[in-house]
């Protein structure tokens, strides 16, 4: 196995595989000059004391937290209610003539592909965990809808031979495969799950990447 440190991938259509969002400054028109303050001398009454506050009895708020879980291991299943996709995980360590290339091409199947120099989902993780599908021309192929279906507050489970991780999308967003190798999804984050396939509306041009984290666990009160 080699190590792919910060080497970035295009994941090509075949048979495969992120919305470039422009941020504008929010300007804001100066408000109107206030009137000016005119001090008078008058005679004013003592002060009257100032209120104690009543005491407010100590309330208890529960804190989010995120399950320790089962320890990382690799994946082997994705079920994603929302976009009707559940697919088998293979591992796959891109070949040397890939590499060279800086593209991801799965094999010609409708599975699910992790990336094997990257992280592993579970506890102890260390790095971001990536796992590419094809999108199909001619096919409604699972990960076709995640360019229709996928959407961010969305939950999906990812299942290991140690349990089932929880997820929630944190963004879907959409890259042309020229930009994929750069983009910030390659930032390695423990924990973080990264799915990749090719954006049906341009199929040889864009990638579309939904980017998740661990589902947090609010302690019933």
């Amino acid at each position: 196995m080699f190590t792919l440190k910060s080497t970035l991938f295009v994941l090509l259509c075949g048979v495969l595989a992120y919305v470039a969002v422009a941020f504008l400054p929010q300007l804001t028109a100066p408000g109107p000059t206030p009137p000016p303050v005119i001090a008078r001398q008058t005679q004013t009454a003592p002060a009257a004391p100032a209120p104690t506050p009543s005491a407010v009895p100590a309330v208890d708020v529960p804190t989010a937290t995120v399950p320790a879980g089962p320890a990382a291991s690799p994946p082997q299943r994705l079920v994603y209610p929302a976009a009707d996709i559940d697919v088998v995980i293979h591992p796959l360590e891109p070949s040397g003539a890939d590499q060279a290339s800086q593209t991801i091409v799965p094999p010609p199947t409708m599975d699910g592909y992790w990336l094997t120099p990257y992280g592993v989902p579970g506890a102890g993780s260390l790095n971001t965990t990536y796992v590419a599908g094809h999108s199909w021309v001619d096919r409604d192929a699972p990960f076709n809808r995640l360019s229709s279906r996928a959407a961010a507050g969305d939950p999906f489970t990812v299942t290991t031979a140690t349990g089932e991780l929880a997820y929630v999308v944190d963004s879907v967003t959409t890259y042309e495969k020229e930009g994929l190798k750069d983009s910030p999804i390659w930032q390695g984050s423990p924990n973080r799950l990264v799915l990749i396939s090719c954006y049906t509306g341009d199929f040889w041009g864009t990638n579309v990447v939904v980017v998740a984290s661990p589902a947090v666990v609010v302690p019933a009160r």
